[in-house]
């Protein structure tokens, strides 16, 4: 592992904040620091979690701008006075616009519940059930001015079981975003993750247009990932 706390990132959240949750727990033995968490959410309970944990915290509320480019100015600003290496969307429910993605390219990541390129945007468990999908999942990927379309880094898959409804088959995929996202984090603050012409870049080498496939609750290890043979 590199030195411990070298790469200092700013989570974005909207609400309850079980993926930051998540990250703090990692973060306590890993190699990035939590430096602030922001909301435009002034009501969000992740704002709590962080507090608990003695993270600064800032409100960045939407509703007290006239435009969505003005938000986004006000919260690159802050970001930027912050001085962050890495910002993490965790349930960040505004959609950022392309002077603020521009702004940070490289910089970003975001989690969403589906396996991508399938079910971009909202109700993606809905979604899947209408489908009839036997599969279903989480993938993490860059942000870039595409909606849920830049390079994805990781997935992970969960079964879709007769039966299921939308919130089942919701907390069946939550437990797997709370198992990678941590672990994508820290591939980027030890440098091996990096975001290049478009392409996700792990270890060097590009990943295909799924990322990896996870397979494992641990996936520090080359061992632990799976990549296609022609990589």
């Amino acid at each position: 592992m590199n030195q411990l706390t070298s790469c200092h990132i700013a989570v974005l959240i909207s609400g309850s904040g079980s993926n930051l949750q998540a990250l703090i727990d990692n973060s306590i033995a890993s190699n990035f620091k939590i430096s602030a968490v922001i909301s435009n959410n002034p009501d969000a309970y992740g704002l709590q979690r962080a507090e608990r944990d003695g993270i600064p915290v800032q409100v960045i509320n939407h509703r007290g701008f006239d435009s969505r480019e003005e938000f986004d100015l006000a919260l690159s600003n802050a970001i930027d006075e912050i001085g962050v290496d890495l910002i993490v969307l965790a349930g960040f429910m505004r959609i950022l616009g392309s002077t603020f993605v521009n702004h940070f390219s490289g910089r970003i990541l975001n989690i969403h519940p589906s396996l991508l390129p399938r079910y971009p945007g909202i109700d993606t468990h809905q979604r899947a059930l209408d489908a009839g999908d036997k599969e279903h999942g989480v993938s993490i990927h860059f942000v870039t001015e595409d909606l849920d379309g830049g390079p994805v880094v990781a997935q992970d898959r969960v079964p879709v079981l007769k039966g299921d409804t939308t919130e089942e088959l919701a907390a069946r995929v939550l437990e797997k975003e709370h198992l990678i996202y941590p672990k994508v984090v820290s591939w980027f603050a030890s440098g091996r993750l990096r975001m290049k012409a478009q392409h996700a870049i792990l270890d060097g080498e590009p990943l295909p247009p799924t990322g990896v496939e996870v397979h494992r609750d641990t996936i520090t290890e080359p061992s632990d990932i799976h990549l296609p043979d022609h990589l």
